[in-house]
């Protein structure tokens, strides 16, 4: 580098390669000095004109950063830079700056007011950035202009600034809890937020500054559970764990009567005969005064939407929804989550040691939920300690009569193992089994016996702890053991095993009368070379002697008692004066002499055996308190459930009359031209690259008839336009009055032919894709389409829609609706009456052998801004028979479900219509011109682009635009390029543009991009998109 010779010029050493490099000053370190004016080439490129050469310096820098390595030094000259005109230097700067601001604080307030202009920079990420950079500055000097900057961003077009508002309220709050008053309004404002990027982060706030204002929550409550499914990983977590405190709070418990449970609850993994009698014979007696529980829908609408995240990639978000379901769900559901805590089981040890520190909790309390996945808790060798452990401790759990004999199989296996802490463990797993399964505890108490012949002394230790307290269960009919366990003391050398077989023959010495004293012998011999333990227990035993059988053992417990007076240990001396002036009576006693046998031989409770987790489910599961069983700081007890239901009605959202379309838009609508009628040729190789033409038959055969009045006053209005239009020529309308004859004519036949109540579907005359025989809608050609209300699209025009195959969804299983099943579709068809709303093909059957009444929609509970058209009521529907309706609905640009009541005259199912993002648009057509220019604004986070690999099968022109319509309801659009293919749509609702472009590379390489201002919308197409060409 050309800076290098005048750098080991001004050290004063040579400036030859190879030779070190010496300072001035000798004390200054010379060659180990190695920061001495370190970074002067950054510095320099810092400084530099160049934009080339600061970016590069910013790169290195930042690389640095993320090495772990101290650039802290830098800080002046890169902060100059934050005025820097390049966009990407100056992202780069603020990343610096988040890093070093609380360390820089003085420097940083230099630049407070490059700070305050980046607050209005036109890039999002530069607004982000600066107001990140702004809550790093830990000076309380700066509050008012923190508070200023989030109030701003809290407002911000961009949802990105937005979330990163919601992050900087906790900062903040940390720094000044003086402002949790207007901090509180900003978490208002920004819990109304529908967009998925913001919710995890406010509701992170939310726990921070405000957790106790659940009032917050009521309005957003059912928009947090529907926009669930969609919010990153990070905030469903954040999420779930306070919907959990929220509806501890706000609901009834489902448990509260299970018998007189009204809804139809999924079926569990298991049945628990035994839990079941006891909980009916306990419940019995209450169940007549108690009312029929009916569970809440919103409490079923948060079991439901987090029921598919047992499935996500990130165990924390399974352990969310496990505890979820364990704390919140009813007895029967609960059986849902095991089958995803097992899978975890397969993750790293560090997620194993958590899952299974819940899963024991959940064990004692649900013992049959793990039953059917008893195996998958049998210990593998290459499992560490700990895991090991606890597997152990869920098998003892799962323990019962049925199971027992193999898990005293695996257990006895386990013994062999190298693994001392495990042996030992699993001995005392063995002695819990016997304590808990009565008709196995001989079998235990054998078998550990054999034990005591075991090599290993840990092993015989832990065996004679284990035998010591299932002894004192039935000390009587085990005598044999006893005496056995006598005769062992002269081969036993471990501390803990002595002095247990010392107090168990002291303890029964009635039960062992001859054998007890010629014990106390033998231990007088070695009492000077035994351990501390084994000696206390030896003055226990002949004090007991002394009090039981004084001939015999007298003098021994006189010559034990004085060796004891002159050893070592000051815990022995002291025991042995303690208990001499207790039983040998002087002139000195007291008048504790009189009770020596009550105090030594009473009789002393057995111990109980049990889970080390049995308390613990008072925490949270998955929290951090619970894993150490202790309150940690910030932890928030679980509310107890009420006795009376809070109002459900603090959570109903008032939606007010919604439309997109302004009064100038409208206006705009009356002057636009129709469609097809100057651009037909241009658009003609589009659609005949998506669909292949159909005779007229099919074409009015999938046109609307909602009536004869309405269908002509709707030709009326259409030929008034084209006249008002005056851009058509004679011959043009002359062609379209006569194909509009042809239409009535064959609507009217259409309208005879189909009588009952296909008659007034808004499709009716349509063949319902759920029952064509190829399962594939017929296209339309563009002018039976002609009628499709116009929106407010600017200068491109709606398409037909873009058919590939109908994918059909369940909505109601057949077992689910007692003989009543129903399908849905997306038909792509436009729905009538509303411009703003999907289209959604219904088939509804009926296979019992009853007849149906009264089918209709009732008690929507959508996300706010969602609407639902519901299909007319059917009447009647007759055993055997199927019917067809179409309804719409507003999903406003979101992939939430819309749920809703499915009524019948007896019966009421809640169902759910959940859209692929593919359908919540629909095609436009642009010129290639106008795609680059529209493509031009949406850069930056508005663009996704992945790489990917195209099978042989979809290699062609033909096949590429079918897979990527069938994915999507997009048009296509012109292209001069032959490896280019072009596809644009509008979003239905809010009319944004979603342009996507495929490039076809060397081979089977591709790259797709997807540019759309919603960034949640590109990112699921892309996802989608690509699924579909690699099929």
């Amino acid at each position: 580098m050309a800076a290098s010779p005048a750098y080991g010029e001004e050290k004063g050493g040579s400036s030859s390669l190879g030779e070190p490099e010496y300072g001035h000053d000798p004390a200054s370190g010379g060659i180990f000095a190695s920061d001495y004016k370190r970074h002067d080439d950054l510095k320099e490129m810092l400084d530099s004109n160049k934009d080339s050469l600061k970016l590069e310096a910013m790169k290195r820098i930042v690389a640095m950063i993320a090495r772990g390595k101290n650039a802290s030094d830098l800080f002046p000259a890169v902060v100059k830079n934050v005025a820097c005109k390049n966009i990407e230097v100056k992202k780069l700067v603020y990343v610096y700056l988040v890093r070093y601001a609380e360390e820089q604080q003085d420097l940083a307030l230099l630049s407070i007011s490059t700070f305050q202009r980046g607050l209005k920079d036109p890039n999002q990420l530069i607004r982000a950035s600066a107001l990140r950079v702004l809550s790093s500055i830990r000076v309380p000097i700066i509050v008012p202009i923190m508070m200023l900057a989030i109030k701003e961003a809290a407002s911000d077009m961009s949802p990105y600034v937005r979330k990163t508002a919601a992050h900087a309220i906790p900062k903040l709050y940390s720094l000044d809890s003086d402002q949790k008053d207007q901090l509180i309004e900003v978490i208002e404002k920004l819990l109304a937020d529908k967009t998925t990027l913001v919710a995890g982060s406010v509701v992170m706030a939310f726990e921070e500054v405000c957790p106790e204002r659940i009032d917050l929550i009521h309005k957003n409550y059912r928009k947090l559970c529907n926009l669930l499914i969609d919010v990153e990983e990070w905030g469903q977590v954040v999420i779930i764990n306070m919907l959990t405190r929220y509806a501890r709070t706000q609901f009834l418990s489902p448990n509260q009567n299970e018998s007189l449970l009204e809804e139809s609850a999924e079926k569990a993994f298991y049945g628990s005969e035994e839990e079941d009698t006891k909980d009916a014979k306990a419940e019995a007696a209450s169940l007549a005064k108690r009312k029929p529980y009916v569970m809440d829908p919103d409490h079923r609408l948060l079991l439901r939407n987090t029921k598919p995240l047992l499935q996500s990639r990130n165990a924390a978000v399974v352990m969310a929804v496990a505890q979820l379901y364990f704390h919140l769900a009813p007895k029967a559901e609960v059986g849902v989550i095991a089958k995803a805590l097992v899978r975890l089981l397969r993750s790293h040890s560090e997620v194993q040691y958590v899952v299974l520190q819940n899963v024991a909790t959940m064990s004692i309390k649900r013992r049959g939920m793990f039953e059917p996945y008893l195996k998958s808790f049998y210990i593998r060798s290459t499992d560490p300690t700990q895991i090991k452990i606890l597997k152990l401790e869920v098998l003892t759990n799962l323990a019962n009569e049925t199971n027992i004999s193999t898990i005293l199989r695996e257990f006895q296996t386990y013994i062999r193992s190298m693994d001392k802490d495990f042996v030992a463990a699993t001995i005392q797993a063995i002695g819990r089994c016997a304590t808990n399964i009565g008709k196995v505890r001989d079998t235990c108490l054998n078998g550990l016996v054999q034990l005591l012949s075991n090599r290993d002394e840990l092993v015989v230790a832990e065996s004679v702890v284990v035998i010591k307290k299932l002894l004192q269960m039935q000390p009587a009919q085990h005598s044999e053991i006893i005496k056995h366990m006598a005769k062992l003391t002269d081969n036993i050398q471990v501390p803990m095993a002595r002095a247990s077989i010392l107090w168990l023959i002291g303890e029964y010495c009635e039960h062992v009368p001859k054998i007890a004293p010629d014990v106390l012998r033998k231990m007088a011999k070695s009492f000077t070379n035994e351990e501390d333990i084994v000696k206390l227990q030896v003055i226990n035993l002949a004090a007991k002697l002394y009090l039981t059988n004084s001939k015999q053992s007298k003098l021994l417990t006189q010559y034990v008692l004085n060796l004891a007076k002159y050893d070592q240990n000051y815990d022995i001396r002291d025991r042995a004066r303690f208990i001499r002036q207790l039983i040998v009576p002087t002139e000195k006693s007291g008048a504790l002499n009189k009770y020596a046998k009550k105090l030594f031989l009473a009789q002393k409770p057995a111990p109980i055996l049990e889970s080390s987790f049995k308390d613990r489910d008072h925490f949270q599961l998955g929290s951090l308190s619970h894993l150490l069983n202790a309150k940690a700081v910030g932890y928030q007890e679980l509310p107890d459930w009420p006795d009376e239901a809070p109002d459900p009605s603090v959570r109903n959202v008032e939606v007010p009359e919604w439309t997109k379309c302004t009064s100038r838009e409208k206006r705009k609508e009356k002057v636009e031209k129709p469609f097809y009628s100057d651009s037909e040729g241009e658009s003609g190789p589009t659609e005949s690259a998506d669909s292949e033409p159909e005779s007229d038959s099919e074409e009015s055969g999938s046109s609307s008839s909602s009536g004869t009045s309405s269908s002509s006053s709707e030709e009326e209005d259409e030929e008034e336009e084209e006249e008002g239009s005056g851009e058509q020529s004679e011959e043009k309308e002359g062609e379209e009055e006569e194909e509009k004859r042809k239409k009535r004519k064959e609507k009217g036949g259409l309208r005879k032919a189909s009588p009952g109540s296909a008659g007034s579907l808004p499709f009716p005359a349509a063949p319902c894709p759920l029952c064509s025989s190829r399962g594939l809608p017929r296209p339309l050609s563009p002018m039976g389409w002609a009628w499709w209300p116009m929106l407010s699209c600017g200068p491109w025009q709606l398409l037909s829609p873009a058919f590939g195959a109908v994918r059909t969804y369940e909505l109601l299983h057949r077992m689910a609706g007692e003989g009543l099943s129903v399908e849905y579709c997306f038909s792509r068809r436009p729905f009538p009456g509303d411009p703003h709303m999907v289209a959604v093909q219904i088939q509804i059957s009926n296979n019992t052998d009853a007849e149906v009444k009264s089918l209709r929609v009732s008690e929507p509970k959508l996300l706010a801004g969602m609407r639902i058209q519901e299909f007319p009521e059917i009447e009647s529907l007759a055993p055997g028979d199927t019917a067809s309706v179409v309804m719409g609905i507003d999903f406003c640009d979101s992939t939430q479900a819309a749920n809703f009541q499915l009524c019948t005259h007896t019966r009421h199912f809640y169902v759910s219509i959940q859209p692929p993002v593919g359908e919540l648009m629909a095609p436009v057509f642009m010129s290639e011109n106008e795609f680059r220019k529209e493509q031009g604004k949406l850069t930056g986070m508005s663009e996704i682009t992945e790489k990917l690999t195209l099978p042989e099968k979809c290699r062609s022109d033909h096949a590429i635009v079918q897979q990527v319509t069938s994915a999507a309801n997009v048009g296509r659009v012109p292209c001069g390029a032959d490896n280019e293919y072009r596809f644009a749509a509008k979003t239905v609702t809010s009319g944004s543009l979603v342009l996507i472009t495929l490039e076809w590379r060397e081979g089977a390489a591709a790259q797709l991009t997807v540019n759309s201002e919603k960034m949640v919308i590109g990112t699921m197409l892309v996802k989608d998109i690509i699924q579909a060409l690699a099929q």
